[in-house]
């Protein structure tokens, strides 16, 4: 099932995803309806607390962007290494229409659970290393936006408000519209 994305600046995206004790069906079904989520709105990644869910759960899929790669969930994420450096421009599906240069490492390895709760570890690089780190940030509370100057953080923060408040007056106009079968 396809979910709503929340959008920054969102308190919920500013709260530290809690860890999920162990990989069940409830916790399947959130991955598959992220994994979901996350093709509608073609995105690379996507973490739980991006649709609401305080849990740290990763999906990502590097795919169309990235040669061999394919659909990834990992539970409880750990970054246990990081080496290099480099700039990459990233974008949000939580802060949608918005991409800025973030300087990241060049290399990454992860620890998580897959899923059907085994362990193992991720080794990256390219753009499947800067996406778990963005989407490991996300269950730390932390957004691309926090990499940025303050005066860029304080112009995208004033769109993604004016987005936010047009939606909601959309969806109000969309209301209106309908007529009541009562």
């Amino acid at each position: 099932m396809v979910r709503e994305i929340v959008i920054w600046p969102d308190p919920i995206l500013k709260e530290i995803a809690k860890p999920v004790d162990r990989v069940d069906d409830s916790i399947r079904r959130l991955l598959d309806d992220m994994a979901e989520t996350m093709y509608a709105a073609d995105g690379v990644g996507l973490a739980a607390p991006q649709i609401a869910e305080l849990k740290r759960v990763v999906v990502i899929d590097t795919s169309p962007r990235q040669e061999g790669q394919k659909l990834v969930h990992l539970v409880n994420p750990q970054i246990v290494r990081l080496e290099g450096k480099t700039s990459y421009t990233e974008g949000c599906l939580s802060i949608p229409g918005e991409a800025e240069d973030v300087e990241r490492a060049a290399k990454v390895w992860v620890r998580a659970l897959d899923y059907h709760g085994k362990a193992f570890e991720i080794e990256a690089d390219g753009l499947l290393a800067i996406a778990l780190q963005h989407e490991t940030d996300h269950l730390d509370g932390t957004l691309f936006v926090d990499h940025l100057s303050s005066l860029k953080r304080e112009i995208i923060r004033k769109r993604m408000k004016r987005l936010k408040a047009d939606r909601a007056a959309d969806q109000i106009r969309h209301a209106e519209k309908h007529e009541s079968a009562l």
